[in-house]
């Protein structure tokens, strides 16, 4: 029996190849096409995951256009370990065609098995649909299949050409499709699985025989078939899952599409969005069952949201952990955690850092970074909260300001539990507002205050009279002080 002979099926797919070595041109941007970003992950990154239920040895990705751009990405999700499994990457220099990209991925790693290719730009693809591709794959124990979809504009993809009994006979690209073909609908996807053996006979016989002088890879359809293998197709029903990016008008739509569908599953979950149309949240943020969420809020990053936290309306919320019965109202929440029933805003600013404990409260206008502010304890408005420690059931009167750059070095305050902070506050780090002690209204703290003290730092009013007659004598405001009897010395 020849190597041609042998079934090469398994329940494991040995390698997938993602191809994404495009030059985007037409996406005007000095990004590559698959390092554009949907929903807080990049295209490529999308397509990699939704690989990531299909047992997969290897993930080899073909790379030209901003190839070192694209290289520093895989390496970040390696290093993150945001993509789980094998992934490398191999350089087309020349971008003649697909069946050439995937002649450079095969050389480069020899592999076995079954392989599936598919594009870097199509970021709308689920696992399952990849999972019931293969499945069909293996039911029908074919050697070759390809993955398709009816559309209703199939203008510019490759269109699927069947015989009389619906059996593939091969695809037809737009450049090279007769009139009678370019009136088909059903359409390739650009996702294949195929047997190691067959894939590496079909392309050693490629050659560049169509209008744009490149390898196509379609053409390995009829190759495998002439070496005796099995060939399929299997048709999905969704044709959104296959748009791809070209342009920013479609990066639009699909981005369009995914915050839809991202909305669509998180309702279907229990969580409440108000308004579906103006809230968007990124792919890697997790919301509970039984969150609000009112118009206008945006939730990005790694960000989780816990079950009874109301957020917005026009609330932003990154990389930070928002805890049970909090509310965060038309704020910015970055790299910070808001504890449970705690309050913020309005129109507030958590940096990176920010940790607001269970019943505390940040107001409006208040800006805080690298702030613990402990439970119960409150900033209500028009403050600066940065390199502090601030302890239980404290409150910050308004207008209080924690100086803590001298214009070289960052410095910490340290307020304790209990305290009451005066309005009008600058407290000049490093400096200790010890547990239970005053400030008052207007001090400029420069040195410790000890447990139960009240911090004073002020200078005694003097009112120097007549002052307005002598100075701005003839002004608005000397009339009205003649007329109230004001004394002028």
């Amino acid at each position: 029996m020849s190597d041609l002979e042998i079934n090469s099926l398994n329940s494991q797919i040995s390698t997938v190849i993602v191809l994404a070595a495009g030059d985007g041109k037409r996406m005007k941007s000095s990004l590559p096409k698959v390092l554009h970003e949907i929903a807080g992950r990049t295209l490529l990154h999308h397509v990699l995951e939704a690989t990531s239920d299909l047992n997969v040895e290897n993930r080899v990705v073909v790379v030209g256009a901003g190839r070192e751009k694209v290289e520093d990405h895989l390496n970040q999700l390696k290093d993150k370990n945001l993509v789980s499994g094998k992934i490398s990457s191999v350089f087309q220099e020349q971008r003649k065609g697909t069946g050439n990209a995937v002649s450079i991925a095969m050389d480069a790693g020899n592999f076995s098995g079954n392989i599936m290719i598919l594009a870097g730009d199509t970021p709308l693809i689920t696992k399952q649909t990849l999972l019931d591709f293969y499945q069909d794959f293996l039911d029908n124990e074919l050697d070759l299949s390809v993955l398709t979809v009816e559309i209703s504009d199939p203008y510019g993809y490759g269109r699927i050409i069947r015989d009389g009994k619906g059996e593939l006979l091969g695809i037809r690209e737009e450049l090279d499709a007769s009139e009678r073909e370019k009136s088909i609908n059903e359409i390739n996807t650009g996702i294949y699985c195929v047997g190691s053996v067959f894939l590496s006979q079909a392309l050693s016989e490629l050659r560049p025989q169509n209008a744009q002088g490149e390898y196509y890879l379609t053409d390995i359809i009829s190759l495998v078939k002439s070496l005796g293998g099995t060939i399929g197709a299997y048709c999905s029903h969704d044709e959104d899952e296959f748009l791809g990016v070209n342009d920013q008008e479609q990066l639009s739509l699909v981005r369009e599409i995914f915050h839809e569908r991202k909305n669509q599953d998180l309702m279907a979950d229990g969580v409440t969005i108000i308004d579906p149309t103006t809230t968007w949240i990124d792919s890697d943020s997790e919301i509970e069952s039984g969150v609000e969420i009112w118009p206008g809020s945006f939730i990005h990053g790694k960000s989780l949201i816990k079950s009874g936290a109301i957020i917005g309306p026009r609330a932003v919320i990154k990389n930070s952990l928002i805890e049970s019965g909090a509310k965060v109202r038309e704020s910015e929440v970055n790299d910070s955690e808001v504890g449970e029933n705690a309050n913020v805003g309005p129109y507030s600013y958590l940096r990176a850092g920010t940790k607001l404990a269970a019943n505390g409260k940040i107001g409006a206008y208040v800006e805080t970074k690298n702030a613990q502010i402990g439970e119960g304890s409150k900033v209500p408005h028009l403050t600066y909260v940065g390199d502090a420690q601030i302890g239980k059931g404290t409150n910050i009167g308004a207008a209080t300001i924690f100086v803590n750059y001298d214009g070289e070095e960052k410095h910490q305050t340290v307020v304790g539990d209990q305290v009451r902070i005066g309005s009008d506050t600058m407290l000049v780090a490093p400096v200790t507002v010890a547990d239970g002690a005053y400030t008052a209204a207007g001090s400029v703290i420069t040195e410790d205050v000890p447990a139960g003290a009240i911090g004073v730092a002020r200078a005694r009013q003097r009112n120097v009279l007549g002052w307005v007659f002598r100075k701005r004598a003839g002004s608005e405001s000397a009339k009205a002080a003649k007329a109230a009897g004001g004394p002028e010395s």
